[in-house]
């Protein structure tokens, strides 16, 4: 039997975004002092030095470079891996290509912080919501928000679910890991993408597959990284992902989005918080 205390790390460690698209007013509260981020890697630096970690994530994706010696093969492409989780979080976790611009410190935990949208939006694209959706304690989401999101392969024989101990079985628990990311802008534009078409999935040639992952963002930045989110910002992720990260930000209907949270295979209900950006050139991938 697969030995819980594990799957529940490994989960926590999974989880862990014509005017100026801004973030919403809710998310520019509680922005901690920039000593706060700095003394935060400071510790993820003291804590990881000469410990035998491998390269972290989320990184800028316009300059791929990093003196992290730790190599490890690069996971299948997700077409030959079965997809076993989709979610998000609010505003990017990776800075570069179309999400350039700081939302702010955020409050230390990980929430009102990421990168958010450099592009523009119209008037009517951000046209607010009578109420927000994926409301949680930590506020929600409003139309111009920025999310990313995740869709998370396994080389695991497993099927999309809630969490990510959907990732992971009996026969292999330590399976290779890959997460195709596109980074979404919501509007109030019905005509823009639908969240549910995006996140559609079936099976095909022999694997669960996310059917729709937009093919017209760019080329995708592949990189050596680990887990994200913000429980690994003092400290440093002990699991190897292959991430896959698409410069050009896609529009997508908000409505769609509240529609998805309210019912949808992955029990995902608001979006998650951010990991902060990995700067240290110990802690990147040259690759």
């Amino acid at each position: 039997m697969i030995n819980k205390t594990f799957f529940l790390c490994v989960a926590a460690a999974l989880l862990p975004t014509i005017a100026n698209a801004t973030p919403s007013d809710a998310q520019q509260h509680e922005q901690v002092s920039d000593k706060v981020i700095a003394d935060q890697r400071f510790k993820l630096s003291l804590q990881s030095t000469s410990k035998g970690f491998g390269p972290q994530a989320p990184r800028d994706i316009d300059t791929i470079k990093g003196n992290n010696k730790r190599i490890s093969s690069p996971a299948p492409p997700y077409t030959s891996m079965n997809l076993c989780n989709i979610h998000f979080h609010k505003n990017a976790e990776h800075k570069g290509g179309e999400f350039t611009k700081y939302a702010g410190n955020g409050d230390g935990h990980g929430y009102n912080t990421g990168f958010v949208y450099s592009g523009t939006l119209t008037k009517a694209e951000l046209a607010p919501l009578k109420h927000a959706i994926g409301v949680s304690k930590h506020a929600g989401l409003n139309s111009g928000d920025t999310i990313e999101v995740h869709y998370v392969y396994s080389t695991a024989l497993v099927q999309p679910g809630p969490t990510l101990i959907a990732c992971l079985d009996d026969a292999i628990t330590n399976p290779q890991l890959r997460v195709e990311t596109q980074v979404y802008v919501l509007v109030n534009d019905r005509n823009a993408l639908d969240f549910s078409t995006l996140t559609e999935f079936a099976m095909r040639a022999g694997y669960h597959q996310a059917l729709h992952i937009p093919n017209n963002t760019g080329v995708a930045v592949q990189y050596a990284g680990s887990t994200t989110g913000p429980s690994y910002n003092e400290k440093a992720s002990p699991f190897q992902v292959t991430w896959n990260v698409r410069p050009k930000v896609a529009k997508v209907n908000i409505k769609s989005v509240g529609k998805w949270l309210e019912s949808n295979a992955f029990n995902e209900n608001h979006a998650h918080a951010v990991r902060n950006l990995v700067v240290n050139p110990s802690l990147l991938s040259s690759r």
